[in-house]
């Protein structure tokens, strides 16, 4: 009897697959037929919705007495989201403790401190802050209350309202802030350690906007505008009471729904490994980019080297319908000591696209952009900088280049059919003194590596 039950239940389902993925039509049609091929292939892996990546130009006011009246930033952005952290342009948390509507997070944004460009190397006063997040998210509805320091315990916080509306395809969420600074904050930033001022309470609103474009292209933009409190703008280095700052760039996400007119039943594709992890040793040179891709290389005399273990979890295996594979791949890297250095640690995230391509065996092209923070600026960067005169900054723009070869195929093995070797070059950079976010710097520097990567 139940016997007879499951296979009457099987066979309703089997009917039922091809009816609930057939979409919008004008006229009725006909389904296809479950073949036996698709019906014991496993289930796709669901890609998640919630990556991108983008750069673009900041444009912001400069509120205090100085000629120039406003500044301008190059910045890759990065958006990225699962059951563990999030990464939402210029600010991240991981989660302590969530459910369904309520977070508490370890939480960090970047502080912009709009002053001209040219004392931006100097002061370097622009940085990723630390604290603790409260959010409270509901339906279309972002609020959250954070509490952050800079690295000199100078404290401040906010609250923040945002609102999310989509149509189409357009998607805008407009926000309100208000934001506590306490007196050594004000102190610092406002009064530049030479005037006196207490606490406040400055507020800023505005609206983010994102604009589908074509398959994975989005246009990205902001404008807002903030008012400093009363006792902060009648310092003497204050000259404007309203900052209007807006950003204007694009990206690249997941096309934006759509129906799709087909009756075609959704074939699943075959299941594979959507994660790797990659282990790399590298060497330093002081040639630049443009000269390693020519391969006019140049060893360097000291022997700097590094080691780095990357990890990557799939975001889609598709971009604009090309079999494009896009990867988030947080890393680490080890810069061991030498006659000219200490051992220095180095923390990456980038997202990174291959491109496989057959000549005989499997190849891949790679490339990845995100952001590189060492904890001491490298030799063989130090000294490019110091040459030009820049004061060097921790944290970098990074690029990776690849290419690399399935091991599989070489030895014609199936146990080895996800393991790739390979050859990067680990690029971190200023983005050519465009980004006051990367210390206003042209230069950086270059390692070449060779790697293993597995795919699981």
């Amino acid at each position: 009897m139940n016997l007879n039950f499951i296979s009457t239940l099987s066979v309703s389902l089997m009917l039922l697959t091809p009816l609930s993925v057939v979409q919008a039509n004008d006229e009725p049609a006909k389904t296809a037929p479950v073949t036996n091929e698709a019906a014991q292939l496993p289930t796709t892996y669901q890609w998640s919705d919630n990556w991108g990546i983008g750069i673009g130009m900041r444009r912001g006011d400069i509120p205090y007495a100085t000629e120039e009246d406003e500044v301008y930033d190059t910045l890759p952005l990065i958006y990225f989201q699962n059951d563990y952290f999030y990464i939402n342009g210029m600010e991240a948390a991981g989660h302590i403790w969530k459910n369904d509507n309520h977070q508490i997070n370890l939480y960090t944004r970047f502080r912009f401190v709009d002053i001209p460009q040219e004392l931006q190397n100097d002061t370097q006063s622009q940085a990723f802050d630390f604290g603790l997040q409260y959010r409270f998210v509901k339906d279309q509805w972002d609020v959250d209350l954070a509490f952050l320091s800079d690295s000199n315990k100078r404290s401040y916080g906010y609250s923040r309202t945002q609102y999310l509306w989509e149509s189409e395809d357009w998607r805008l969420i407009p926000y309100a802030e208000f934001q506590w600074k306490s007196a050594d904050f004000n102190q610092f930033y406002y009064g530049l350690d030479q005037y006196d001022v207490g606490g406040g309470v400055s507020f800023n609103a505005g609206i983010k906007a994102r604009y589908h474009v074509i398959s994975n292209l989005y246009l990205l933009g902001q404008f807002g505008v903030g008012r400093l409190e009363d006792d902060v703008y009648h310092l003497p280095s204050i000259n404007n009471r309203f900052q209007y700052e807006s950003f204007f760039g694009f990206g690249f996400f997941p096309e934006s729904k759509k129906k799709s007119y087909s009756a075609k039943p959704a074939i699943t594709k075959q299941e594979k490994p959507t994660e790797y992890l990659r282990i790399a040793h590298g060497w330093a040179t002081p040639s630049n980019l443009n000269a390693i891709l020519k391969w006019q290389t140049k060893t360097d005399p000291y022997n700097n080297q590094m080691t780095s273990a990357f990890y990557g979890t799939q975001l889609t295996d598709t971009l604009f319908t090309l079999p494009i594979d896009l990867y988030l791949t947080p890393g680490i890297v080890w810069h061991h000591d030498s006659e000219v250095q200490d051992n220095i640690a180095e923390a990456i995230i980038a997202v990174k696209a291959y491109y496989t391509f057959e000549i005989g065996p499997r190849f891949r092209l790679g490339v990845a952009e995100g952001l590189s923070y060492a904890s001491t600026v490298t030799y063989i960067e130090s000294s490019e900088l110091a040459e030009k005169d820049y004061k060097p900054s921790k944290l970098l723009n990074y690029l990776d280049f690849s290419l690399d070869v399935n091991v599989g195929d070489i030895f014609n093995s199936r146990d080895m059919e996800n393991l790739w070797f390979g050859y990067s070059i680990h690029h971190r950079s200023g983005i050519f003194e465009s980004s006051s976010a990367f210390g206003r710097i042209s230069g950086g520097s270059n390692y070449q590596s060779l790697y293993l990567q597995w795919h699981f």
